[in-house]
């Protein structure tokens, strides 16, 4: 008898297009059956903890016209493979989007940054201990959240938009890229559609087993930001654990406009707090023609939080996320 080992990497084929037309093609064919893969850095850790088990992967890293930061009539596309660490340090974006820069600086750590893809930054799946461990809940076909119950640990799950499933976005760019307005350059086999970022991005009520709006067969190759938000007053902020190599607690980003110090119009987003980033637009509508300030952020701090339904283990993301509206305004 010959023993088998639990350890051994199950047979997976692999494709490695080097143009457009060849990726999305295979996108097509293979359907869910079709691991998309970019930096690798997640995929990696489903694939040793067998909890996915797709039949081939489609490596995206050889197709040049997804790569790159170019500027554009009216701001600048980002390719889906870039790479955080080009993000973070090309003069462009740095100088005009510092928001996205720092965001993307802050990702795990620097050896993940320099493989990592933005688009593998945005569509990762959720970080819930519970369901990448393989367990049966409710986002992985079954009829339980295991977090959400009267044992379940949930110190970083959602304070928002819980709807059977209470984990939240992992994403640190995410947040960034709704503040900025910026759009999402979809493409499949059938053509190409452009989604704005705060769309891109769906809850458990809307979808319980994705957290996109990508279909079958479609690949995230490019993100848009305008100039709409260019050289705008910035601030990020990532409360984690650990400095490195970790996922937020909570993270903000915000972006305003100011005349005289009063602020004219702002966007302020928050992220794992809820299944999306959740932006603050009645926060944003209060603090138009208020000074930015201490004052004013303290005046909306609890407005920030209004609706919140913390879990046994994370009602300290209240206090939190009121704290980190407040120094984002008063800057």
């Amino acid at each position: 008898m010959v023993a088998t080992s639990h350890d051994v990497m199950p047979d997976i084929e692999l494709y490695q297009p080097a143009d457009e037309a060849t990726a999305l093609d295979l996108a097509a064919r293979l359907g869910n059956e079709g691991w998309l893969l970019g930096g690798g850095q997640d995929t990696y850790g489903w694939l040793k903890d067998r909890n996915k088990t797709p039949s081939a992967m489609i490596e995206l890293t050889q197709i040049d016209a997804w790569k790159g930061i170019t500027e554009t009539a009216d701001g600048i596309e980002i390719g889906a493979v870039t790479t955080l660490t080009e993000i973070a340090r090309n003069p462009l974006v740095q100088s005009r989007y510092g928001l996205l820069a720092k965001a993307a600086s802050i990702v795990a750590s620097p050896q993940i940054r320099n493989v990592g893809t933005l688009g593998g930054n945005l569509i990762q799946d959720t970080r819930c201990w519970y369901y990448r461990r393989g367990l049966d809940c409710y986002r992985a076909g079954g009829n339980i959240c295991y977090a959400d119950s009267p044992e379940g640990l949930n110190r970083e799950h959602a304070l928002f938009g819980a709807s059977r499933c209470v984990a939240v976005s992992p994403s640190d760019t995410a947040p960034t890229l709704v503040a900025l307005d910026a759009t999402m350059v979809v493409a499949s086999a059938g053509g190409q559609r452009e989604i704005p970022a705060q769309d891109f991005f769906v809850g458990p009520d809307r979808d319980i087993l994705n957290m996109t709006v990508l279909n079958e067969g479609e690949i995230l190759t490019a993100v848009r930001i305008p100039n709409t938000w260019a050289n705008a007053e910035f601030y990020f902020e990532k409360v984690a654990d650990r400095n490195v190599w970790d996922f937020a607690l909570v993270n903000i980003a915000a972006a305003f406009k100011t005349s005289g110090g009063n602020i004219e119009d702002a966007r302020i987003v928050c992220g794992a707090v809820e299944c999306v980033p959740r932006r603050l637009e009645d926060v944003e509508s209060a603090i138009r023609g208020q000074a930015r300030s201490e004052a004013t952020g303290n005046s909306v701090a609890e407005m920030a939080t209004a609706g919140a339904r913390p879990l046994n283990y994370n009602n300290f993301k209240v206090p939190l996320m009121q704290n980190l509206v407040k120094r984002a305004i008063r800057g």
